[in-house]
C-alpha cells in the first residue's frame, strides 16, 4: 500500500533505473495474494478459536493484518512500491510516480493476486476454493466508513512521501490499517482489490457481492478526496518525494 514517486525531471520507472515491469507485476500480484491470505486466513482462525466472541476474533484478525502488511511492504516495496491496492496505484499515477500505461497491469495483478490469496487461505483451512459471501455490509454508515478509511490511508501514504519517511512509513501504514479496523464501521477495507476478493469468501472477512459496488465507489471517492488534499497541502509532492515506503533500487 505504498507508492513510488519520481525525482523531479526524471521519467517514472524507466527500464534502466529500476526493476522491470514484469518483476513489478509479480511483486504486486504475490504481495496482494499474501495480504488476502493473511486477512482471510487469520479471520478463519480467529473465528474458530474465539468461541463466538466477535471482539476477540476481530482483534486477532486486526493484529495479523497489520503485522502482515508491515512485513509485506518491507519485502516488496523495493520492487514495485508495494501498492497492493488499485486506489494507491491510481493515486501514484495521478501524482506522476507511475506511468499511466502501467496502471492496468498493476490493477490486474492486484485483483488476480487477491483471488489467489483467498483460494490459498481457503485451502489451508479446508474451505471451498471460492464461495460467495453472505456477510452483508450495506448502508450509509458503511459507505462513509470506506470513504474515511481510504482517504486516511492515502493521507498517510502521501504524508510519508512528502516527508521522505522511508523507514517509518511501512509501520505508519500498518498502524493506520490496524487502527482503522476499529474506528470504522466497515472494518476498513480501503482497497478495491481486497474488497472484490473478500466477496468470494463466506467467512469472517467476507462481504456479500451485492455490497461490493458501493464499497468500491466509496473507496474511489476517498481516493479523489485524498488526491485533492495532497494537492492543497503539498502542491509539489510529485516532484519532492522520492518514494513512500522504501527506496526502489537501481538494477545493474
Amino acid at each position: 500500500m505504498a507508492a513510488h514517486l519520481p525525482e523531479a525531471g526524471q521519467p517514472a520507472h524507466s527500464a534502466s533505473s529500476g526493476p522491470t515491469f514484469a518483476r513489478r507485476l509479480v511483486a504486486e500480484g504475490l504481495g496482494t495474494a499474501l495480504l488476502l491470505a493473511t486477512v482471510v486466513g487469520s479471520g478463519i482462525m480467529a473465528e474458530r478459536l474465539a468461541g463466538g466472541n466477535v471482539a476477540i476474533a476481530l482483534l486477532a484478525n486486526t493484529l495479523a493484518t497489520g503485522a502482515g502488511l508491515v512485513a509485506l511492504i518491507l519485502v516488496f516495496g523495493p520492487i514495485s512500491g508495494a501498492h497492493f491496492n488499485p486506489a494507491v496505484t491510481l493515486a501514484d499515477a495521478a501524482l506522476g510516480g507511475l506511468r499511466w500505461r502501467d496502471v492496468p497491469g498493476y490493477i490486474l495483478a492486484q485483483i488476480a493476486g487477491g483471488f489467489g490469496g483467498v483460494a490459498v487461505a481457503h485451502g489451508m483451512f479446508r474451505e471451498a476454493v471460492f464461495t460467495a459471501s453472505r456477510h452483508a455490509r450495506a448502508g450509509g454508515a458503511q459507505f462513509l466508513s470506506e470513504f474515511v478509511a481510504t482517504f486516511g490511508l492515502l493521507s498517510v501514504v502521501s504524508g510519508c512521501s512528502r516527508l521522505r519517511s522511508t523507514t517509518a512509513a511501512p509501520f505508519a501504514v500498518g498502524a493506520y490499517i490496524t487502527a482503522a479496523y476499529w474506528f470504522t464501521a466497515s472494518t476498513s477495507f480501503a482497497n478495491p482489490a481486497v474488497t472484490v476478493g473478500r466477496a468470494f469468501t463466506d467467512t469472517f472477512a467476507g462481504i456479500v457481492p451485492a455490497s461490493v459496488p458501493a464499497f468500491v465507489a466509496a473507496q474511489l471517492t476517498g481516493l479523489l478526496a485524498g488526491i485533492g488534499l495532497l494537492a492543497v497541502l503539498y502542491p509539489h509532492a510529485g516532484q519532492a518525494a522520492d518514494e513512500v515506503v522504501v527506496p526502489q533500487p537501481t538494477d545493474p
